[in-house]
């Protein structure tokens, strides 16, 4: 990050005319996905009805290879129910834990399907280790939009802002719109702490200084979460929380620790997890935009999975 962040800045004025004027703050519903953890969000403009869906999932049974549409069919009753038209479906990542439902949603609903602009760091890191063909382009190509840090969008009256927070992946994005920040695997629930950073490309350092970024703005900001895994001792799964609980009380990156005392904790804690189950069909399809690798001559999608590579 820079001495002046001026992506951060802005996103700060943003968020203070958004507390100040309660119509630019964004309506947003969040559906739990417990086979994963995941958190999809529907963020909609109450005038103009405007919406956006952002990290998705498509239903996926690992033994059998099927997928199914379920939880995605539950985003498209509510979008229906509340009469929303989607102009974005939206990425935070290239997930290694669940696979996006955004070509089935856009197919269903429209609106243009976005993810940071490192994504390609990520698909050259990936198409490499599943030996993917000349046929798969390395250049972002299977999404409409890719985001630059600090980069505007609308969902209506909306103003939203995108903001580069690698280190859990080089490609991760926060989205700020109105008063609420989407971080994605940046940071968990306060009593949960943070996400790893042993992926290929992660790094600690990096994740401590975004998270950091992210933890300089206002403190009323609301954060909401891509995953929540449940704390020992607490019984219900949450996703929301604010820029001051987690300044105060987050037990990996509260004010005080150093970047140097979080990169021990995060390089020996990513030491003892393991792989996330669905990474390999994953990450092999959410670097495609959501969408299954071609099918071969019999009709059939296959997903590869590099034996003694990782």
């Amino acid at each position: 990050m820079t001495a002046t962040d001026t992506s951060r800045d802005a996103a700060a004025c943003q968020i203070q005319r958004a507390i100040a004027d309660e119509s630019l703050r964004p309506t947003i519903a969040g559906f739990f996905d417990e086979a994963t953890n995941t958190v999809t969000y529907v963020v909609s403009d109450p005038e103009s009805r405007e919406a956006a869906i952002i990290d998705s999932v498509l239903d996926f049974e690992a033994a059998s290879g099927r997928t199914s549409n379920g939880s995605a069919d539950l985003i498209l009753e509510y979008i229906d129910k509340q009469k929303l038209k989607v102009t974005w479906l939206i990425e935070t990542h290239a997930h290694a834990d669940h696979i996006s439902a955004a070509p089935y949603l856009q197919e269903k609903v429209g609106g243009k399907l976005a993810i940071g602009k490192d994504i390609v760091r990520v698909q050259e890191v990936f198409g490499k280790l599943f030996n993917a063909g000349t046929d798969f382009e390395r250049d972002g190509s299977q999404f409409d939009h890719l985001f630059a840090d600090g980069e505007t969008f609308s969902i209506g009256k909306l103003e939203g802002i995108a903001l580069h927070v690698p280190g859990h992946t080089p490609a991760d994005m926060a989205f700020i719109i109105g008063d609420a920040a989407f971080v994605g695997d940046t940071i968990f629930m306060p009593d949960f702490g943070t996400a790893r950073a042993d992926f290929p490309g992660g790094d600690a350092g990096q994740l401590f200084r975004s998270i950091r970024r992210l933890l300089s703005l206002p403190d009323e900001t609301r954060l909401f979460l891509c995953h929540d895994y449940k704390a020992p001792g607490r019984d219900e799964y949450a996703w929301e929380t604010t820029v001051k609980q987690q300044r105060e009380h987050n037990v990996h990156v509260k004010d005080g620790v150093t970047e140097a005392e979080f990169v021990e904790m995060r390089t020996n804690r990513d030491k003892t997890l393991a792989m996330p189950t669905l990474i390999m069909p994953s990450v092999q399809v959410n670097i495609r935009g959501g969408r299954l690798p071609e099918p071969e001559d019999n009709g059939v999608s296959y997903i590869k999975i590099p034996v003694n590579a990782v």
